[in-house]
Order: C-alpha cells, then sequence, then structure tokens
C-alpha cells in the first residue's frame, strides 16, 4: 500500500533541542471563547504574564486574526508590562491557539557555517487539528506563512502512497521531543493508536512506526526514536509526550510519576518509567550508554466541570536563560519548580499559574513554538 524511499546520505537538517539558544518564542493571541467554555475572561491575561517573561530574554512573534485584535492584545501586554520593544505581531487569522501543534517546527542545518545563508528551514508537517475537531485549515497555513516571512525553506513531510498522489504526514510538535543531537522521545499511543489516528492511510501499526521514523531521520535529523506508552489523563491529544516525559540534557530525561495507585495516571507513567530505564542511547557521545532518569512529581487531579484535566508540570518551556513552568496551587508545586530548576541550573524558572489555562486542555508548552538562532 505504501512505498516510501529513504535517503541514502545523511539529512541535511536537524531539529535543535529547546535549550539551544533562541532568536524568538512563537505564540498566537487567544480568541476563541470555546477553547476555554466559561473561562475565557482570565485567559489573556495568563498570556500577558507569558509575553512579559520571554520578552526579558527574547523576542515574541504573536499571531492576531486581525487589527482590532493586534489593539486589544497591543493593549493587554501594555497594562501586563510586557516589553514591546520585543513583539511582533501577524495578522494571520487563526483557528486555535495551540502552536506547539500547529506551527512551524524548525530545523537548522547540519554542519553550517556562521555565514550559511540557509542555515535555518521550516518543516511544514499537515496539521489536522489532532485527528479530533473541524477547525484546523487556517491553523494548517502557519508554517507556510512563517517559512514565506522569512523567505526560508519549506518541507514538506510526505510519503509516497501506491498508485495515488504522495501523502503528507501529519504530526504535531507536542507529540515529540528531542535532545537536539538525534534522540527523539514520543508515544505510541498518540502516533501508531487507530484512536484520533493522525496517519490511517499509512498501512498496520508496524509499518506505521518504520515510515515514521524513517520520515524523523530524513526531514528531523533523528536516528533512535524512543517510543513510551501513554500520555497522560485528560489529555484530548490521545498521548502527546509533552505532558509526560521531556528531554532536559543530551542524556537526561526528566519523566513524570503518579505513586498513587488509585490515581489513573499511576500504571501509565509507571510503564514509562520502566521504558525509559531499559533504553540505551544508540548513538553519539553518550553510545551504548543507558539514558539519565530523572523523576517528576504530578499535581493533584484538577478538575473543572467534573472533567480531568491535563495538568502536568512537564509542560514547561524553556526559552533563553529561563525556564517556564505551570503551577496549579499544589502542594507538589514547590517540589517540581525545584526539580526542574535542579536540571537547568543556570536559568531562571517561573512559575506560571495554569489552573484556568489548563481548561483549554493544554499550557505553557502546547501554546508555545521555539524559534532557533
Amino acid at each position: 500500500m505504501v512505498s516510501h524511499t529513504s535517503q541514502t546520505t545523511a539529512p541535511r537538517y536537524r531539529m535543535p533541542a529547546e535549550w539551544a539558544p533562541h532568536a524568538a518564542t512563537w505564540i498566537a493571541w487567544p480568541h476563541n471563547p470555546e477553547d476555554w467554555p466559561n473561562k475565557f475572561q482570565p485567559i489573556p491575561w495568563v498570556y500577558a504574564e507569558i509575553v512579559r517573561h520571554l520578552s526579558r530574554v527574547e523576542d515574541v512573534h504573536i499571531l492576531v486574526n486581525d487589527l482590532p485584535a493586534e489593539r486589544r492584545a497591543t493593549s493587554i501586554l501594555k497594562r501586563g508590562g510586557a516589553n514591546l520593544a520585543r513583539v511582533h505581531f501577524h495578522q494571520w487569522p487563526t483557528d486555535r491557539v495551540w502552536l506547539r501543534d500547529s506551527g512551524p517546527i524548525f530545523v537548522k542545518k547540519i554542519n553550517a557555517t556562521a555565514d550559511d545563508e540557509e542555515n535555518l528551514a521550516v518543516t511544514n508537517w499537515k496539521f489536522n487539528a489532532w485527528a479530533k475537531y473541524d477547525n484546523w485549515r487556517r491553523d494548517d497555513q502557519i508554517p507556510h506563512h512563517v517559512a514565506s516571512l522569512y523567505n526560508l525553506p519549506e518541507i514538506k513531510p510526505e510519503v509516497a502512497l501506491t498508485d495515488a498522489k504522495p501523502h503528507r504526514l501529519v504530526l504535531e510538535g507536542g507529540s515529540i521531543d528531542t535532545n537536539g543531537a538525534g534522540v527523539l522521545l514520543t508515544t505510541e499511543e498518540c502516533l501508531l493508536s487507530e484512536i484520533q489516528q493522525r496517519n490511517p492511510d499509512l498501512g498496520d501499526e508496524s509499518q506505521t512506526r518504520a515510515i515514521l521514523e524513517q520520515a524523523f531521520h530524513d526531514y528531523l535529523g533523528i536516528d533512535q526514536t524512543l517510543w513510551l506508552h501513554r500520555g497522560c489523563a485528560g489529555d484530548d491529544t490521545h498521548g502527546h509526550i509533552d505532558d509526560v516525559t521531556r528531554f532536559v540534557a543530551e542524556n537526561t530525561i526528566l519523566t513524570t510519576v503518579e505513586p498513587n495507585t488509585a490515581d489513573e495516571n499511576h500504571l501509565p507513567l509507571a510503564e514509562n518509567l520502566d521504558r525509559l530505564r531499559s533504553f540505551r542511547n544508540t548513538h553519539g557521545k553518550h553510545k551504548n550508554k543507558p539514558f539519565e532518569i530523572r523523576e517528576l512529581p504530578m499535581p493533584a487531579p484538577v478538575l473543572f466541570e467534573g472533567q480531568r484535566l491535563p495538568a502536568s508540570y512537564a509542560n514547561f518551556y524553556i526559552a533563553n536563560g529561563l525556564v517556564l513552568v505551570p503551577t496549579f496551587n499544589d502542594a507538589q508545586d514547590r517540589i517540581a519548580l525545584n526539580t526542574i530548576a535542579a536540571c537547568f541550573p543556570t536559568r531562571e524558572i517561573v512559575g506560571i499559574h495554569a489552573v484556568d489555562l489548563v481548561w483549554g486542555l493544554g499550557t505553557l508548552h502546547c501554546l508555545s513554538q521555539q524559534e532557533p538562532a
């Protein structure tokens, strides 16, 4: 059913780690009340606090639907104390605001020289709203807009389907995490399950796995893919990695744990921990070494209108000299902040109150996308 020809040479580009230097962060200004039903009013102010911190350390590109939206956002950011000199608006209409998933995944040329004019490229994977929602067509255009703005190479990952046109691969940034040195984390629940199936035309589970691993190699410079089993409770993306497990250094992985056996997160997170302890790095300077695994607590369940929300400290965002961490008015907030601080001793660790934000079923990492320097 599927034919796919892999590149015979090493990939030209590689996705940098999130802790590598940034030129900017990309976000989209909240505008759809249905993303936070009956709780939208505080959300722009949460965004203002996020931009206040980011604009201290790097440029922030903000997508808005139109000029009136830009004016409203500017007013809120000014009142919230953001550095407007580092804020850049783009009037590109969006369906939703989760730019981790709909925005551009930037890659850098491997072994590029300082004067290389094509050091950076945009990979434009298809976005279909997590194979769940109908409103995604404007969001799917965002990577193209960014590539056009910067006049960067725009790479559309595709595989050839037999007797049919090429299949543009669906991938969300929140479903992957990389150490910037050729290793990638993801979950089987998100990318291989028949529920919310991203790429149903690729064949069975083993075929899909092989095709995706080859695509990660060809387009993101990945040599080794680490497959965990499931994501966290309440996650409507069906298993995004950025709510459960993250790289914090080339050979160090921070993963969430839930010791309470009565909690629905206990078993899937324990399974992930077991897998992580069994993995060995297969490439580079850490070849044949086990990964260093550090444990991150989960907050107590956060519920609103009877619904379990995907509250997780793992949804932090690494910026220049800074890590923004979602907090939940929970006793574990302090432990989580200290755990993440120990992973990033040279960076300022800032908690962002996310109890309202997570009602949109995402927090800090979900709403942001880094642009490498």
